[in-house]
């Protein structure tokens, strides 16, 4: 099985995750959280169940928006999201709360302007595009253009699925959101450049009569086992941290598994393919 010659299927199993992402992105978006909103975020863990109705009505008797979002989580923990607040109002929030809903544990209780958010979301999308932008020249004058292109379109590719699925799943993205696309970034192009630089180490002994697609083929079954490695060592402690690390971090680490799992796949199924792709289009014969 040449990896490469099936290339269009795995452009085409790409696409199938990437297009319901993209398309539910523009229908409902990211579910932002108040570092990019602004607004008021509180999140308690109740020593009992309780009731949300019951959260709802603390809202309602203080005048709290209609629109203020109330979620639930294992643990009985409640995430509330709602205006700005002062000091006065989350007080009295949090007294209405122990009052109605019984005694709990504050876990966050955080506050931004939207302004703020504002500013961070532009900065947070410079942040990518300059890391993009670098990581073009470093793999440029490491190894050519086409191979830094390559690489940064499986990048786009990771960052396309990721976000997809975080608007499908409806995961928060806050400021740990972007925390996490840079960390998916550098792991995803370390695992494209190892396997780039096995295809520069295969081409100089290049045999007479080989073709460049079973180069790469070689090249990427040559680093496979590295690669499974790798991101399995990585997706286990994930998984762990899922499953025990706490509430606070459960999406955080989630959108690191996704991008984390995406990035393997990525550099081996999609990164090379699409240089070797690159190529023919310039009009080399390959």
């Amino acid at each position: 099985m040449n990896l490469v010659k099936l290339r269009k299927y795995w452009y085409i199993l790409s696409l199938l995750i990437i297009i319901p992402g993209m398309i539910s992105f523009g229908w409902k978006g990211l579910n932002y959280g108040i570092d990019f909103t602004g607004g008021s975020l509180i999140e308690l863990k109740f020593n009992q169940t309780v009731q949300v109705g019951n959260v709802r009505a603390v809202l309602d008797d203080l005048g709290l928006p209609k629109d203020s979002k109330i979620q639930e989580s294992a643990g009985n923990v409640l995430i509330i999201r709602t205006k700005d607040l002062s000091q006065e109002e989350s007080s009295n929030l949090l007294q209405g709360l122990e009052e109605k809903a019984g005694s709990y544990q504050l876990l966050r209780n955080e506050s931004v302007e939207p302004a703020v958010g504002k500013e961070l979301r532009n900065k947070a999308i410079i942040a990518v595009v300059i890391a993009f932008a670098l990581m073009i020249v470093y793999i440029t004058i490491r190894f050519e253009f086409l191979s830094g292109l390559a690489a940064v379109s499986a990048l786009v590719h990771d960052i396309l699925i990721t976000v997809g699925l975080v608007s499908l799943l409806g995961l928060e993205v806050d400021g740990a959101f972007i925390a996490a696309l840079l960390t998916i970034v550098g792991y995803s192009i370390n695992d494209t450049i190892v396997i780039f630089d096995r295809v520069r180490e295969n081409i100089g002994k290049k045999k007479k009569g080989e073709h460049m697609d079973e180069i790469i083929h070689h090249s990427i079954m040559q680093t496979l086992t590295r690669s499974i490695n790798t991101v399995l060592t990585v997706v286990f402690t994930l998984v762990a941290l899922i499953l025990f690390g706490g509430v606070t971090i459960k999406t955080f680490v989630t959108i690191l598994l996704i991008g984390v799992v995406t990035g393997c796949y990525s550099s081996i199924f999609v990164a090379s393919p699409l240089w070797y792709d690159y190529r023919r289009l310039r009009g080399e014969s390959i």
